[in-house]
């Protein structure tokens, strides 16, 4: 199981990295228009994937007040996302380091909504990554109505074969 979580957590700093690369050239104004998604903007999109990312990280150190990093954020969309994938790098590091007994261990903890709920940390490792590819494919979709392009591939599959 640790292999799997080592290469999904490579994965999401990799996909997190060449979306990131694309997002960073865009001027306010395309990062900022209303698009009627989940979060409304390309910017909102990314700082709520940077806020549950250290969430969950945050969790998964035992942090009882889990803050989410945005909302004292007064940096550039460009500083902003280098914490993002600062945060993927970490991400990434803790489960390098973790000791394969401690994924079945369970974390308690209060939701965004102050609802008490438990999960293993293999649980959390998923929900991290799973949510990520779900609103990087948001952010991909976004990125077209824009008008942008150039938008780099970042299936699971298209990492792998990067890697041999």
């Amino acid at each position: 199981m640790k292999d799997i979580l080592l290469s999904y957590a490579a994965y999401n700093l990799w996909a997190n990295n060449k979306i990131a690369d694309v997002l960073k050239k865009l001027p306010d104004t395309q990062l900022d228009q209303e698009t009627g998604s989940s979060f409304g903007t390309l910017r909102k999109t990314v700082y709520h994937m940077w806020d549950v990312e250290s969430l969950w990280y945050q969790r998964l150190h035992l942090v009882e007040q889990a803050v989410k990093p945005s909302l004292t954020f007064e940096g550039s969309f460009t500083d902003a996302c280098a914490r993002w994938q600062e945060q993927s790098v970490k991400l990434a590091d803790w489960v390098k380091a973790v000791q394969p007994v401690r994924l079945q261990h369970v974390v308690a903890y209060y939701d965004t909504r102050k609802q008490y709920c438990k999960s293993t940390v293999i649980e959390i490792l998923m929900q991290v990554f799973n949510h990520a590819t779900y609103h990087r494919g948001q952010l991909v979709t976004l990125l077209r109505q824009a008008g942008i392009n150039k938008i780099p591939v970042t299936d699971y599959s298209e990492f792998t074969r990067g890697r041999k």
